[in-house]
């Protein structure tokens, strides 16, 4: 399965933030802590080449807590400060601002030789479709600041929020690359709603995504649709047809409804009914 979507109005939010990134101290990167690797845009490093990083695993309450804990020594190990985040919670927010202290404080102590105080550290928050960054934005200012949505697409242009004194953020909207080298990236993505749905067939990711988890989760699997019997051993689309058989995914004439089976079984990944999951590994 070969997934591709890079819709028009990306190609110009790319260019404006490389006309804004020179404003900015600090470029916050948002990932899915589900597809850490495969969620980091690459044109995102030469974008901000030379400014601090900061990258906030994000939806790390849907993630696999083991996996994320390699995957947030991985990004620190390649010089990256490195937060795991549910943008939801307001708890979280006292580590980033922490976080976001250490990562400018060279920018901090040149603005004190320079004899410039207090200044506000003007971060640029960036990332793929549909990863959280307005809803982050809100929680970390306590205040609807950004539009949000759960569906890629919503942030369509740049947008400046001022958090009192110390922290300027910039929000930009979810911008993917042109072309996905490696299949499986297209697939992560696509299971994890950064593609639009219209672009993917769900049954087909639908089977690749039930293809991963017999090698990977097969307990879950069989926990959330009580298919106790799955050996591991079927071909996916037995175990879609055991789904829809078991979840009642029947249309006319009694036959299986494999495309409402797929569906259920993508919104129970992408909502975590169906357990803790991360789609890869920094081995990979």
């Amino acid at each position: 399965m070969n997934i591709q979507w890079y819709p028009g109005h990306m190609t110009k939010a790319k260019r404006n933030m490389q006309e804004d990134i020179r404003l900015v101290d600090l470029v916050i990167e948002l990932l899915d802590a589900r597809v850490p690797f495969s969620s980091r845009n690459p044109d995102i490093d030469r974008l901000a080449a030379g400014k601090a990083r900061l990258v906030l695993l994000n939806k790390a309450d849907l993630a696999d807590p083991q996996r994320s804990q390699q995957w947030k020594a991985w990004f620190e190990n390649q010089g990256c400060h490195t937060v795991l985040l549910d943008s939801r919670a307001s708890k979280a927010m006292k580590e980033v601002r922490q976080v976001i202290e250490e990562a400018c404080s060279q920018k901090r102590e040149r603005d004190r030789r320079r004899g410039i105080l207090n200044r506000p550290v003007r971060a640029m928050v960036v990332g793929i479709p549909n990863v959280g960054k307005s809803t982050f934005i809100n929680t970390f200012a306590g205040r609807a600041a950004a539009r949000t949505g759960d569906k890629p697409g919503v942030t369509r242009g740049n947008q400046w929020i001022r958090l009192g004194k110390g922290v300027e953020l910039l929000d930009t909207p979810g911008i993917l690359w042109p072309k996905f080298e490696d299949a499986q990236v297209g697939c992560r993505l696509a299971a994890c709603g950064a593609i639009s749905d219209t672009i993917a067939d769900p049954a087909e990711l639908a089977l690749w995504l039930i293809d991963f988890l017999q090698r990977e989760y097969l307990s879950l699997l069989r926990d959330r649709y009580g298919a106790a019997q799955l050996s591991g051993e079927e071909k996916p689309l037995a175990v879609l047809e055991e789904i829809a058989r078991l979840r009642g995914c029947i249309g006319k004439g009694s036959e299986l409804d494999l495309n409402r089976a797929a569906r259920l079984l993508l919104e129970d990944f992408r909502s975590g009914r169906l357990g803790q999951i991360t789609l890869e590994t920094p081995e990979e």
